[in-house]
């Protein structure tokens, strides 16, 4: 099971920079796997801060969405549940963690330059108004 939360500053959204497949390099919602004992928010609000620096308030869920890879012959190469939050900044300066190579502020206006999986496009526009 797979968390992922889009957490917003104001005007902003933070986004990381994929240090691990897939979508290795590209701009994606920060998060990762659910631990063994973990709630779902519990694992976004530490997923979060592992990877961002950053501490936040969950506020929504925004959507249960199967991400699922195939490989060059269409054969299941992999597939993850995500549920994905909306959260609020607390505080914190955010660094690039563990899973992620960078990360960054963003406001709706990026979006189209970021070239994102358009599942995550969609998720984030979902998410600015559950905030």
């Amino acid at each position: 099971m797979g968390v992922g939360v889009v957490v917003w500053r104001w005007d902003e959204f933070l986004l990381i920079k994929r240090g691990n497949p897939p979508r290795l390099g590209q701009w994606s919602i920060p998060g990762g796997l659910q631990e063994l004992g973990e709630t779902v928010r519990e694992a976004g609000i530490r997923e979060i801060k592992e990877e961002t620096n950053v501490d936040i308030e969950i506020t929504a869920l925004i959507d249960v969405i199967d991400g699922i890879t195939l490989d060059e012959e269409d054969v299941v190469k992999t597939h993850y549940t995500l549920i994905d939050f909306a959260a609020r900044y607390v505080a914190g300066d955010p660094v690039a963690g563990d899973d992620a190579m960078d990360v960054g502020w963003f406001k709706l206006e990026d979006l189209d330059a970021l070239d994102l999986w358009e599942t995550t496009t969609r998720v984030i526009r979902a998410s600015a108004e559950l905030v």
